[in-house]
């Protein structure tokens, strides 16, 4: 025996549940164009902007313009031939540990570990297999070696800089 009302409940049901369902999709599809937006408005962000909004950011050599960073960061670069390199890895994680002490001293994290894409990096800096260089704000480069470096000894070094001097002065 069928009770009275079971089937006004029943369209009851299958009607929240398609409204469930749409609101499912227009909330998944909002999600995506706010992924999108973010994606968008990442990628028309410049490279000085990203690395203000995160200093811990890594950028790849492709993406820099040294000329842009003059007079506002500091870049490290570091070299490798391949990304699988001992020493590239170790150099990152000894960057990236200690990234806030990097940021302090308006230093950016660039990295190049691809000999055929002959980047302008690459190009100007001139790398023999694994390097870190250390360029000042003036555009100059300020240190050269052949093996990763903590970032201790980095800082050491950048607070020496007459650039570093200036800033701690202001």
């Amino acid at each position: 025996m069928k009770h009275p009302g079971t089937r006004p409940l029943a369209i009851v049901f299958k009607t929240l549940f398609a409204v469930f369902l749409a609101t499912a999709a227009q909330a998944q599809d909002t999600v995506a164009a706010d992924g999108a937006a973010a994606d968008a408005t990442a990628a028309a962000l410049t490279v000085v902007e990203r690395w203000q909004a995160d200093p811990a950011t890594i950028f790849d050599a492709s993406e820099i313009n040294l000329a842009d960073l003059v007079f506002v960061a500091r870049p490290v670069v570091v070299f490798a031939e391949s990304p699988n390199d001992p020493r590239f890895a170790e150099q990152v994680a000894l960057l990236l540990a200690r990234a806030q002490d990097l940021g302090t001293r308006h230093v950016i994290i660039v990295t190049d570990t691809d000999p055929a894409a002959r980047t302008p990096l690459r190009e100007l800096l001139r790398p023999h297999g694994f390097a870190l260089v250390l360029i000042d704000t003036d555009g100059r480069v300020a240190l050269r070696k052949p093996e990763p470096w903590d970032v201790r000894e980095l800082t050491r070094i950048i607070d020496k800089m007459p650039s570093r001097l200036r800033e701690i002065g202001r």
